[in-house]
């Protein structure tokens, strides 16, 4: 099965229920695997006219409290910020969102590229705001982080979003697809559920009067604020819910990190690379280990919380730090940034769809550890 349908698949066993998008390639299987298998497992896959439409729905599917997920590309991912914006930084609902990169800027092309990093992990739409972001090396890790990204959203009220790339998508690997990820229970006290046994209540905008039961809704929209001071028109309320928001995302960074590390403990060198790029450039890596060079591979799987701190530890030890990435180099700003200026910090990029090669990687680890020079063919 290839990655789109399998990470469709460990959805519905996360208990994904709702599913709403747009076709865009290459994200589209995605969609085409929702649209078959979620009707028999009890859910619902609604196509919507457009990415502004499906990013709404999937508001309105968290806000009832079903997990919920879309999928999409590039350029329907940015069109979908706003929504995502709302998501997590006013009404904090959870949701679990695929981009399948595509070669950009615009609408690009069709091939492998990790040009939306920069998009995933700083938000990408209006105000202070953060998701989750993880970056899956192969079909396994899709479908565990697919369901990770499930359990995690909802324990942190927030939009998760899995960053795949063409070529990983149309990866076809054996996967266990095992069993439900054993999870704390998340009572959606939140969730817009339906008034059996007490009095209607309503949304609405701050300011207005809708009584005690408002704060009933708190989380939900622009209530909110109401609920968080029960005055919900002032700068100090709304103050009150960013400093919230903040020690939220304070926790997930403190929590919630996850990374890979291969031959680090020695390394002079160390390669950092996500997705894709870490997958291709292992063998390079094992070459020159097998040539004698310590050199080590840093992958971060979450992209958002980013492993700063291993980073800037591994920067204390090694000579040079080496950043792989299909793009003009946007990952790589967080590594000068853990890094700190304590080691130089040089950036190998792919563009327009080129991958890269563990030849071309291995020649350029052999130039940052001085073995060859920059015009040799060795």
């Amino acid at each position: 099965m290839n990655c789109n349908r399998a990470i469709v698949e460990a959805a519905i066993q996360a208990g994904c229920r709702f599913f709403t998008g747009y076709p865009f390639t290459p994200a589209t299987e995605c969609l085409e695997q929702a649209s078959h298998r979620l009707p028999a497992a009890g859910g619902v896959y609604l196509q919507a006219e457009a990415e502004v439409s499906a990013i709404n729905m999937l508001m309105g599917a968290a806000i009832a409290g079903f997990r919920c997920m879309t999928a999409t590309s590039g350029a329907g991912f940015a069109l979908m910020q706003e929504g995502v914006s709302h998501m997590a930084g006013i009404a904090e609902v959870p949701c679990v969102i695929v981009n399948v990169m595509r070669g950009g800027p615009g609408f690009g092309n069709l091939a492998p590229t990790q040009s939306d990093y920069r998009m995933a992990t700083r938000g990408g739409g209006p105000g202070d705001y953060r998701c989750l972001v993880f970056g899956p090396a192969t079909v396994q890790e899709a479908a565990d982080l697919t369901k990770l990204a499930f359990a995690l959203a909802d324990r942190y009220r927030t939009p998760a979003i899995i960053l795949s790339d063409q070529m990983l998508a149309e990866t076809t690997e054996a996967f266990d697809l095992g069993d439900p990820l054993p999870e704390e229970p998340v009572e959606k006290w939140w969730a817009t559920t339906g008034c059996k046994g007490r009095e209607p209540i309503y949304m609405g905008r701050p300011g207005k009067n809708y009584g005690p039961e408002a704060e009933y809704l708190s989380g939900n929209l622009t209530l909110n604020l109401i609920g968080l001071a029960r005055a919900g028109r002032d700068p100090d309320t709304f103050e009150a819910h960013m400093l919230r928001l903040a020690e939220k995302y304070h926790r997930i960074e403190a929590e919630e990190v996850r990374v890979e590390t291969l031959y680090l403990d020695d390394a002079e060198l160390a390669v950092v690379a996500f997705g894709t790029s870490a997958r291709l450039i292992r063998p390079a890596i094992e070459r020159a280990r097998s040539e004698g060079l310590r050199v080590g591979l840093i992958r971060p799987i979450t992209l958002w919380p980013f492993p700063s701190r291993l980073i800037a530890d591994a920067a204390e030890r090694v000579r040079d730090v080496l950043v792989v990435e299909m793009s003009m180099g946007q990952m790589v700003d967080d590594v000068r940034l853990a890094v700190n200026g304590r080691t130089p910090v040089h950036l190998f990029s792919t563009l327009g769809g080129v991958v890269p090669r563990p030849e071309t990687v291995g020649r350029e680890i052999r130039q940052i550890l001085g073995l060859v020079t920059a015009d040799s063919r060795a």
